[in-house]
């Protein structure tokens, strides 16, 4: 990652590994068991899932189902009940799925019990919004909690992104509104700048368009800690923070063990991400899909979010929910055993290692300044 000053940064984050490393010896102290949310464990929802209203209190949405089929976890301290899956947003704006069908299999996630909607403005040139927009109307935005992501790291860069998504999507506000890819040690620096995205967020927040605010990254746990440790500088808070929680990252620049355990002592909320890596640990031929998805679905997360793309997907990502809480610590480690060879090198998690999953430094543009200045 670039950054001239990785040295101070280094000895800026020796506190927080430390932390970290303590924190992840006592999860158990803190509340988690092995499995479900910190503090919450699974439920499941007679009347449906619940979203968060404008005026910030928890409302139940409609009926959708006599009971549903999903479990539900707090998305940390905000009191909202989320599905422990959630629909990736990125592959529903892809040509190969029409809109219609789409459309289809949006609705028929939501009427099962789904009720997580992740999104980013720059997915799909913005189609991934406009579909979701689409597929919103007709009463199923109060059945579903919605997230976005922006690019921007100046104030007026983000609003401008935000402004955009709105309009796509077709709502006045926004339930989760998340920095993208805090992926660059400068990252931070740039979010809590003068003139930078934290002011776009305390703006957007207080004009009611986001409710909820928080952040993803898919490089490398130090990047997390240090805008961890720079929000607890500028008392600022974070609702969510997404990033890769897998079968391979646990035995290799590992999310799980550096930052998992600081999130779950802070009580934000944990988004997992990239349970298959895009396919690239499929690729290795040492675990199923299924067995990902229960791995994922065992860590103290509020969402697992997964590319859902074709019914037989949606299928599995609810049989992943029913049957996660089977798995046995010998279980568990057992998937860890298979996977810890192909794991070290970070061959099969290219979004840490390779620059292909970086969307901003393809597209540096869309930071809002020019990097090379």
């Amino acid at each position: 990652m670039p950054g001239s000053d990785g040295l101070r940064v280094k000895r800026n984050f020796a506190e927080s590994a430390a932390h970290a490393r303590m924190s992840r010896h006592n999860l158990r102290s803190l509340g988690w068991d092995g499995g479900g949310v910190f503090g919450v464990g699974d439920e499941r929802l007679e009347d449906g899932p619940r979203r968060a209203g404008r005026n910030g209190r928890v409302s139940k949405g409609e009926d959708m189902s006599q009971k549903s089929e999903m479990p539900y976890r707090t998305l940390g301290k905000t009191g909202v009940k989320v599905s422990c899956v959630g629909l990736g947003g990125f592959h529903l704006g892809l040509s190969k799925l029409e809109e219609g069908d789409m459309i289809k299999l949006f609705h028929a996630a939501v009427e099962r019990g789904i009720n997580f909607s992740d999104n980013s403005w720059d997915y799909n040139q913005g189609e991934s919004e406009r579909r979701v927009g689409k597929a919103l109307k007709g009463g199923y935005r109060d059945k579903v909690f919605v997230m976005t992501k922006f690019d921007g790291r100046t104030k007026g860069s983000a609003l401008q992104q935000l402004d955009e998504s709105l309009q796509r999507l077709d709502l006045e506000h926004v339930d989760l509104w998340q920095f993208h890819e805090n992926i660059r040690l400068e990252d931070p620096d740039r979010f809590f700048a003068d003139g930078g995205a934290a002011e776009a967020m305390l703006e957007a927040k207080k004009a009611g368009k986001i409710k909820y605010v928080g952040f993803t990254g898919h490089k490398d746990p130090s990047v997390h800690l240090r805008m961890l440790e720079m929000a607890e500088k500028n008392k600022f808070t974070f609702d969510t923070v997404q990033m890769p929680l897998n079968v391979m990252d646990a035995h290799f620049r590992s999310f799980q063990k550096e930052v998992l355990p600081v999130l779950v002592r802070k009580r934000i909320a944990v988004l997992g991400m990239k349970s298959m890596g895009d396919k690239n640990i499929l690729a290795s031929k040492t675990v199923t899909p299924l067995e990902c998805l229960q791995y994922a679905l065992s860590l103290p997360t509020s969402v697992v979010i997964t590319g859902i793309d074709s019914i037989p997907i949606l299928e599995q990502a609810f049989h992943a929910a029913k049957t996660y809480s089977s798995l046995s610590k010998a279980d568990i480690a057992g998937i860890l055993a298979k996977t810890e060879q192909a794991a070290r090198t970070g061959k099969f998690e290219p979004f840490k290692t390779t620059p292909r999953f970086d969307s901003t430094a393809m597209h540096p543009e869309w930071l809002g300044y020019n990097p090379g200045a």
